[in-house]
């Protein structure tokens, strides 16, 4: 369970909190003021923080701006005497996530505890799915259709426009996202994605829009909906058109005014969100057809991006295959393993229905089940065959090799000569992007009869 730190120079509400946050399973630590607590921090295994403000010898505000300066992303919840709301809004804007006014109710308490691990884990995953997918060095890959997509979502990135990613299941439009995120003004602040597939329908307002307790049966506690969530950031809508239509006004309503009400409410509350939505569908289609609302549509319509499909962008194959294979090596604890050109080539080869997605699952299937060093041809066997497998090379179409041997020099023959075509015969660039040494490379032309046409 997550460690909750209190910090307060009062040691009854400390005891109180504790007791409180032990019953619901939290573990806890105690520190009397700013300088204790720090210690405390740097000692690790500290999951959220319950911040005084006023305290002897080091106070909530110069805590705060350690923690900010050491670029901390512990959430911090500030406890504030009644009469001193102002002093919280500072708090706030130092970096602390919420502030709960003394005498705490625990219940406020635990809300409020309950909303910040949330958020911090949505963040962490942020930044894991980022770095996981190649976000953190930008959109991988040298393709066309990728220098494009990096353009588009660099000349977007910085409006305040709705963006709508358009493109089939597995090209990474959930990347692209992140990517206009990471480039946007709102890029310190939460990026909060709604599966909207994924939501059962009568549980569609409450997601987007949050409640109060008591709103319906089952509500036991108030909760923070994804706009209020993402208030100063981004709202991911993915899959967009699967939003039921009877809530697709609210919806709107929200994007144009900029409020939202929680299930139960009695007001409004205001959020600052951009919005960036993603959909497979034919949104057109679907508006002519009635399941989509015509004006929801354009209003979403207003930076449309359409995210290549893998197999516009099959020369990024071997780029992205080795990334997802050294990512997935890692996170399965195995040695990280190299592709052999034969399996670059076998890669290279497949139509990739699947797109993105479909790559990163196959090189994960194949950091856990290979048990050598390399990948081969062989060891990608289960990938779809027949329509799904482009042509041979040029030339190759009528080989029938008789053994294995044959079969890997052929493969081989034909991803050297790829890498080097596509390279201009560079050869660190091709050796690179071959995963060899440059004197392997070298090695590797004399073996398999590869000479430099003269007009090269």
């Amino acid at each position: 369970m997550p460690t909750i730190l209190i910090v307060d120079d009062e040691k009854n509400i400390r005891a109180t909190l504790a007791r409180g946050l032990r019953l619901e399973g939290y573990r806890t630590s105690e520190a009397a003021n700013g300088r204790d607590a720090l210690s405390v921090i740097e000692d690790g295994d500290v999951d959220a923080v319950l911040l005084d403000v006023q305290m002897p010898e080091m106070d909530g505000f110069a805590m705060l701006e350690d923690l900010r300066a050491r670029g901390s992303t512990i959430p911090v919840i500030v406890l504030t005497a009644h009469g001193t709301i102002e002093r919280a809004v500072r708090a706030v804007k130092l970096g602390a996530y919420d502030f709960v006014e003394k005498p705490p109710s625990m219940e406020r308490i635990l809300l409020a505890v309950g909303n910040a691990l949330d958020r911090h884990r949505l963040a962490e995953e942020n930044s894991r799915l980022a770095a996981d997918a190649g976000v953190a060095s930008g959109i991988l890959g040298t393709a066309a259709a990728t220098t494009a997509l990096r353009e588009a979502i660099a000349r977007v990135a910085r409006s305040e426009a709705p963006v709508l990613l358009l493109g089939e299941n597995g090209t990474g439009k959930e990347i692209a996202a992140r990517a206009v995120h990471a480039a946007s003004s709102r890029d310190k602040k939460p990026l909060v994605t709604v599966n909207c597939a994924a939501i059962p329908e009568s549980l569609f307002e409450s997601e987007l829009f949050g409640h109060l307790r008591g709103a319906f049966t089952g509500a036991h506690e108030a909760r923070r909906g994804k706009f209020q969530q993402a208030d100063g950031g981004t709202l991911f809508l993915d899959e967009v058109g699967e939003i039921p239509l009877a809530l697709q006004p609210k919806l709107l309503r929200a994007l144009e005014t900029g409020e939202v009400e929680r299930i139960g409410g009695q007001g409004v509350e205001r959020v600052d969100v951009r919005i960036v939505a993603a959909t497979n569908r034919d949104l057109a289609a679907e508006t002519e057809a009635g399941r989509f609302r015509r004006d929801l549509y354009y209003r979403l319509l207003v930076v449309p991006i359409t995210v290549p499909t893998l197999r516009e962008r099959i020369e990024d194959v071997p780029q992205l295959a080795r990334h997802f294979l050294e990512h997935a090596c890692r996170r399965n604890r195995v040695r990280v393993k190299s592709i052999a050109p034969d399996g670059l080539a076998r890669l290279t080869r497949h139509r990739w229905p699947g797109n993105i997605r479909e790559l990163r699952n196959a090189m994960e299937r194949v950091a856990i089940l290979v048990s050598g060093d390399t990948v081969e041809a062989a060891d990608l066997s289960f990938l779809a065959a027949g329509s799904q497998v482009a042509p041979e090379p040029p030339g190759e179409a009528g080989a029938t090799p008789s053994d294995l041997a044959s079969q890997v020099e052929r493969f081989e023959r034909a991803a050297v000569l790829t890498a080097l075509t596509r390279n201009k015969w560079k050869m660190t660039q091709t050796a690179e992007e071959l995963g060899l040494e440059r004197s392997h490379l070298y090695k590797k032309l004399k073996a398999l009869g590869i000479e430099r046409p003269a007009d090269d």
